[in-house]
């Protein structure tokens, strides 16, 4: 009886510890593994692979604030896009500039396809996990504040062919870091004022021939956007917003004016549709927030499509016989084009200045990214369901002090001094706590069934 006991409490706890054991967590891959020759050398790579993946994962990237590392996005993001990448099976790829303030997002380097920069070592980071872990190219997605959310729109603009949407809290258009940016990141800390003060303004034409110059000759599919910032940021300036309106209306083929306005999370909500009556560009002005903005992570979630388990891309399930070219420089009319990168065929037709593409016979599915939840965590009661809102790099007199994020109330995000580092509510695995009551369970009825044992072998004993 005793030796049983023993017995079944030492099964129990070896079982726990293997329950621990094979939890997923986030791994780092070495550059030799996922890189090719001339990447910069202080990007690495980490991924979370979560223990059940599904049979063709998508792929969320979740790029850092400023002086942040994957370590603290991991965290930050923990009860939030890795608890639902353990739930729905996608990757999470958590990029990371090791030793840099922020991430370039202004060198010609990084604004060019395949160019050697940060966003070309990210893109490669996605080509390695596609065939790695055979994931779905028409699901990858990427995700970040700050100096996350410059990041995430550079990545939609150097590689339409890659990603299928972002979201991005709190960052500048793609290209207006390259205002006054030497592309020495040593010398000038990656810090661009003009585009941060919300000084530099272009047309919707000039910001959109910028985006198409950076991939030469793409003519396919371009990815959605959704943008949020708050009204009062005065780290990185609400006029980045009205800017990136002006240049994804531009590449996406839209209207200047918005099919939908009303009031959302504390201010205003627009949506832009395609041709095929698809939201493929969402924006929410929070009025009087900060650079601290609260964003709603189910909202964020249901644009990239992640709360879909084992479908296609949305947008991809919705148009798929036409969508939205993003029409490249010149012509009177617009270039005729095969679609591209497996994204939906067809396009809207260039006017007299912009190329669109009548594409024919483009693949059924898109190249994505993954959802990484970089910019901004989740504190505690939030979870998935609440609300989140993230801070990034502090201006002062000198440049960018990049505050860390802190663990707030209830759903939100303070800032911290970056000398505090981070520090994020964490919430436990809900899989392992069932899995634990479960051996707990199986235990106890064992033990259940020792006392009966005993009590019939004293019966037949004493007769």
């Amino acid at each position: 009886m005793k030796s049983a006991l023993i017995s079944a409490v030492a099964w129990l706890a070896a079982a726990s510890f293997c329950a621990k054991a094979s939890a997923a967590t986030s791994q780092k891959v070495d550059q030799s593994v996922w890189g090719t020759s001339g990447l910069p050398s202080y990007v690495n790579m980490y991924i979370y692979v979560p223990d059940k993946a599904s049979a063709k994962p998508p792929i969320l990237v979740a790029s850092h604030h400023c002086q942040g590392t994957a370590a603290s996005t991991y965290s930050e993001t923990k009860s939030s896009f890795v608890s639902l990448a353990d739930k729905n099976g996608f990757i999470i790829i958590f990029p990371e500039a090791t030793g840099h303030n922020c991430w370039d997002v202004g060198s010609a380097k990084s604004l060019k396809h395949d160019g050697g920069g940060d966003t070309h070592a990210i893109a490669q980071m996605v080509r390695y996990t596609l065939t790695k872990y055979n994931a779905d190219a028409s699901r990858v997605y990427a995700f970040g504040g700050s100096s996350g959310a410059m990041m995430t729109q550079a990545l939609l603009g150097v590689y339409p062919d890659i990603f299928a949407a972002g979201v991005a809290i709190s960052g500048v258009p793609c290209g207006c870091w390259a205002v006054e940016y030497n592309g020495d990141v040593a010398s000038n800390g990656q810090w661009s004022s003009p585009c941060a003060g919300g000084q530099v303004s272009k047309t919707a034409q000039q910001w959109g021939d910028l985006v198409r110059a950076m991939f030469p000759g793409y003519a396919g599919h371009r990815p959605r956007v959704q943008l949020w910032h708050g009204t009062a940021d005065t780290t990185i300036n609400y006029k980045n917003l009205t800017e990136g309106v002006k240049e994804w209306t531009n590449v996406l083929s839209l209207s200047e004016a918005p099919t939908t306005t009303d009031s959302k999370f504390g201010g205003t909500h627009q949506l832009w549709k395609s041709q095929c009556g698809f939201g493929v560009l969402e924006t929410f002005a929070v009025d009087g927030a900060g650079h601290d903005v609260t964003w709603d992570v189910n909202t964020a979630i249901k644009f990239l499509g992640l709360d879909q388990v084992g479908s296609s891309d949305p947008e991809a399930a919705a148009c798929p016989a036409g969508g939205t070219g993003g029409g490249a420089g010149s012509g009177a009319g617009g270039s005729s084009s095969a679609g591209s990168s497996g994204q939906p065929t067809g396009g809207t037709g260039g006017g007299a200045s912009s190329v669109g593409q009548a594409g024919a016979g483009g693949a059924a599915a898109g190249v994505g990214g993954t959802p990484s939840g970089a910019g901004g965590g989740v504190a505690g009661a939030s979870n998935v369901a609440g609300a989140v809102s993230q801070a990034g790099a502090v201006a002062n007199a000198g440049g960018p002090a990049a505050g860390a994020f802190n663990a707030g109330g209830a759903g939100s995000m303070g800032v911290r001094s970056s000398s505090e580092g981070c520090s994020c509510a964490l919430v436990g695995n809900t899989d392992d706590g069932a899995r634990r009551l479960s051996l707990l369970a199986l235990v106890a009825l064992g033990l259940v069934r020792l006392r009966r044992m005993g009590r019939t072998r004293a019966r037949m004993m004493r007769y």
